[in-house]
C-alpha cells in the first residue's frame, strides 16, 4: 500500500465506531441460519486462501456459524510441537511483526515507535520489571490464519488481566501509524511461571474482534472503557502443558510473548514479515 493509502486507512479508523462495528461483527459471526452463515463463509473463502485440508472439518458447510469456522480446529498431526525440553514453541500461526530484546522496559512496535512493558501489562510496574532487558516476539495473525493460541512452554498461571481499550486494526500499516497501538487496544495479559522464569502471553484485540476466549475463563467480550479486571487464576490453579490451547481469537489479531532477561534466546530468522507456525521453535530456554 502507498503511504497515502496507509495514512487514509489509519485516519479512517479514528473516525469509525470501533466498538459498535465489533459488536455487530460479533453478532453476525454467530448467526446459525444456514444460508446466511454459508454465504458469509463462502465470501470469506473467495477473498482469502485458507487451507481447509488441514482443518479437522474440511467441509466449510459443516460449521455451525462463521465464528465456528473462523476458530476451527486442526486435524491431529497437522502441527508438530517441538518436543525438545529447551524448545519454546511458537503459540500461533502468523507472521512476525517485531522480535528482539526488550530495551530496558521498552518493546519495539514499528520503526521509530515503541511502548513499555508496564503499559502492555495494564500498568503493573512491579510485574513489568520482571521482563526488563528480556526478549519478546510480536506475531500478527492474518484473517486466513489458524486462530487458536497455544502455550509456548508448560506453565502455571500467575496473573490474567483484562484491559479494556480501543479496537484499531493491528496490521503493519496501523502499527506504523498509531503510537502505542498495542497498549491502546483491548487486550488480555497472561503471566505464567515456567521453567524459563516468568513468561507473558498477551492477546491483543483488534477491529472486528468482538471477543477473545481463554481456555480457563471462557469468552471475554470487548469493552470500550479502559477498565481493568483480573480473571480467576487460583480456583482451581491453572496449569497448562506446552502446546495446550490457551485461547482463541474470534477474528484476527496479535499475540505478544515476553521472557525475562537471559532466560530465552530467540530463534534466528525472526524478521518482520517472516511466516511462523504454531509448534515451531520460537526460542530456546537458556540455563
Amino acid at each position: 500500500m502507498s503511504s497515502t493509502h496507509d495514512r487514509l486507512f489509519v485516519g479512517l479508523q479514528h473516525l469509525l465506531p470501533q466498538l459498535a462495528l465489533s459488536r455487530g461483527m460479533h453478532a453476525l459471526a454467530r448467526v446459525r441460519v444456514a444460508p446466511v452463515k454459508n454465504l458469509f463463509i463462502g465470501t470469506f473463502l473467495r477473498h482469502y486462501t485458507v487451507n481447509m485440508a488441514e482443518a479437522e472439518r474440511s467441509d466449510p458447510k459443516s460449521y455451525e456459524s462463521f465464528n465456528d469456522f473462523f476458530t476451527r480446529s486442526l486435524k491431529p498431526g497437522a502441527r508438530t510441537v517441538d518436543p525438545a525440553p529447551d524448545a519454546v514453541a511458537c503459540p500461533v500461526d502468523g507472521a512476525i511483526s517485531q522480535a528482539g530484546d526488550i530495551r530496558g522496559d521498552r518493546l519495539l512496535q514499528a520503526k521509530g515507535i515503541d511502548y513499555t512493558a508496564a503499559a502492555l501489562l495494564g500498568g503493573d510496574e512491579a510485574l513489568a520489571r520482571e521482563f526488563e532487558g528480556g526478549s519478546f516476539a510480536t506475531i500478527y495473525l492474518a484473517p486466513f490464519n489458524y486462530h487458536r493460541i497455544h502455550m509456548p512452554l508448560a506453565g502455571t498461571l500467575r496473573r490474567a488481566r483484562y484491559v479494556g481499550g480501543d479496537l484499531f486494526s493491528v496490521n503493519a500499516a496501523t502499527a506504523a501509524g498509531v503510537p502505542g497501538l498495542f497498549t491502546r487496544n483491548e487486550r488480555i495479559a497472561c503471566v505464567f511461571d515456567t521453567a524459563a522464569g516468568p513468561m507473558a502471553v498477551v492477546l491483543v484485540g483488534a477491529l472486528f474482534v468482538g471477543s477473545m476466549s481463554l481456555s480457563f475463563a471462557g469468552e471475554v467480550t470487548a469493552e470500550r472503557t479502559r477498565t481493568l479486571r483480573d480473571l480467576p487464576v487460583t480456583d482451581p490453579i491453572v496449569a497448562l502443558d506446552k502446546g495446550a490451547e490457551l485461547g482463541r481469537f474470534n477474528m484476527g489479531s496479535t499475540v505478544i510473548v515476553m521472557f525475562a532477561r537471559g532466560r530465552a534466546r530467540l530463534a534466528p530468522g525472526l524478521l518482520p514479515g517472516s511466516a511462523v507456525r504454531f509448534g515451531q521453535r520460537l526460542a530456546t530456554v537458556t540455563p
